[in-house]
């Protein structure tokens, strides 16, 4: 499946860049390096002047491209739930069974990613860290609603709003799909952090699985508790 998805372009709306990256050799840069030294120092240390001259262009030059580290954020998170959406649209096609697929769409976010994948040269290991570490940042700020009016938040909204279809076909009378499936995935992120930190707020388990095993149990208990 990945070797079909590794020529993907993940889109991502033109609000969350000045330039978009991916039309040259230094935005291309500015991306991939962004990944790598966020992933090190995460987001407070990282600054354009560190990046600029990790990659060997002035910070300016990285201004041209975004106009905030914020915004660069902003885009990372975007493009990694497009990303996401692809692989979910991939393990879910030809399963006919709404259970299965949920399980699987949950599973597919309540993991801990631990291969060393690459799509459109991102690695996504280091690219998942930050979701689980930095992502909230990208929406908790008072500027959230002018981020989302350019449509920071909209490949995270069309994965929520894919899976929650198939909770409508489980139960079509559940009220709750979308408050479900972010209480779900923002949890299932803690989760991972807590494993690998803060192990007394959590119950890790030897088996690799046991986030998504807690949160598929707590999702269909929710979604029939009324069938």
């Amino acid at each position: 499946m990945y070797s079909l998805l590794s020529n993907l372009k993940i889109k991502v709306s033109d609000g969350l860049f000045q330039i978009d990256p991916s039309t040259s050799n230094l935005g291309k840069k500015i991306i991939l390096n962004s990944v790598e030294m966020i992933a090190e120092l995460g987001f407070e240390k990282f600054t354009f002047k560190k990046l600029g001259e990790l990659i060997g262009s002035p910070e300016a030059s990285i201004y041209r491209y975004f106009k905030s580290k914020n915004q660069l954020l902003s885009y990372l998170v975007s493009w990694y739930w497009g990303w996401m959406e692809y692989r979910l649209v991939f393990e879910t096609t030809n399963i006919s069974s709404p259970d299965i697929r949920l399980e699987k769409s949950i599973a597919l976010v309540a993991s801990n990613t631990k291969s060393n994948l690459f799509i459109e040269g991102i690695e996504i290991k280091k690219l998942h860290q930050i979701i689980i570490s930095e992502s909230v940042k990208s929406y908790l700020t008072k500027d959230v609603d002018k981020a989302n009016k350019k449509g920071a938040f909209y490949n995270y909204k069309q994965f929520v709003e894919r899976i929650s279809k198939i909770i409508k076909e489980i139960n079509p009378d559940y009220q709750y799909p979308q408050m479900l499936l972010t209480t779900i995935i923002e949890g299932a992120h803690l989760q991972v952090f807590f494993g690998e930190h803060l192990p007394r707020l959590t119950n890790k388990q030897k088996s690799t699985d046991y986030i998504s095993k807690f949160y598929i149990n707590l999702a269909l208990q929710s979604i029939k508790s009324n069938l």
